[in-house]
């Protein structure tokens, strides 16, 4: 779930190790959010960073300068990078612009859908069962919101394919920051209904369905009310250290 941004193209003229590391605690910060294991608010020390990954700061630097571009981390002055925290009305923004666009996107794909892209989606829905079915709810809140990305990626509109990932990615911090007490990830049936939608070619039906989806996630956020929670660094890179 990437967004291209002057920072990965710059990244690209180095070295394949230094791509691989750049990219190896890109992804892993970016999953920790989607997961919502990584809470906003979370200080992302250069420093510690560094130790925790065996990468140069210069490279945990611009993994940070990367997920500044993307609205994903906040970069303060004498204060380090911290997880962006949207603010209730930052949120608003972020949930009418999902309303506004995936519908639409939702729509473009029905009239579009090719058995090859019908076939992924039912695969990825199937690992989201699958999530569910051993009550991992990290990978069942992520593989959710790389749903909606699959499908933006398939309608074949590259410019709201990047709207879309970031609006995915940001709402990720949102509900860590807003999620209600007790509520449920995404119904289990949303998508499938999705899905069907596409397979028939019913563009209104895919359009009202992610209409109707998406008020869902914005009905199960009390954006009075945000969630504290901690983190331990060490928890996000539990795995060796990159060379």
């Amino acid at each position: 779930m990437d967004i291209t941004s002057p920072l990965a193209d710059a990244d690209k003229s180095g070295s394949d190790e230094t791509r691989a590391s750049v990219e190896h605690i890109y992804e892993s910060l970016l999953r920790a959010m989607l997961e919502h294991r990584l809470p906003a608010g979370t200080k992302l020390g250069e420093e510690r960073l560094a130790e925790l990954t065996g990468a140069s700061r210069s490279r945990v630097r611009q993994v940070l300068g990367r997920l500044a571009h993307e609205n994903l981390v906040t970069l303060i002055p004498n204060r380090g990078a911290f997880v962006a925290s949207p603010s209730p009305e930052e949120a608003l923004h972020v949930l009418q612009t999902r309303r506004i666009v995936e519908p639409e996107v939702a729509a473009a794909l029905a009239e579009n859908a090719t058995p090859t892209a019908i076939e992924r989606l039912r695969l990825h829905i199937e690992e989201e069962g699958a999530a569910r079915a051993r009550a991992d709810r990290a990978a069942t809140i992520r593989l959710s919101g790389e749903f909606h990305v699959l499908v933006a990626q398939m309608a074949g509109n590259p410019i709201l394919e990047k709207i879309v990932v970031e609006m995915v990615s940001r709402t990720s911090l949102i509900i860590t920051l807003y999620d209600r007490p007790l509520a449920n990830t995404c119904p289990d049936c949303d998508h499938e209904n999705l899905l069907k939608a596409f397979e028939s070619g019913d563009a209104q039906t895919a359009r009202h369905t992610m209409l109707h989806h998406l008020k869902h996630i914005e009905e199960s956020l009390a954006l009075h009310f945000a969630v504290e929670r901690t983190v331990r660094l060490e928890d996000i890179f539990a795995r060796p250290k990159v060379r």
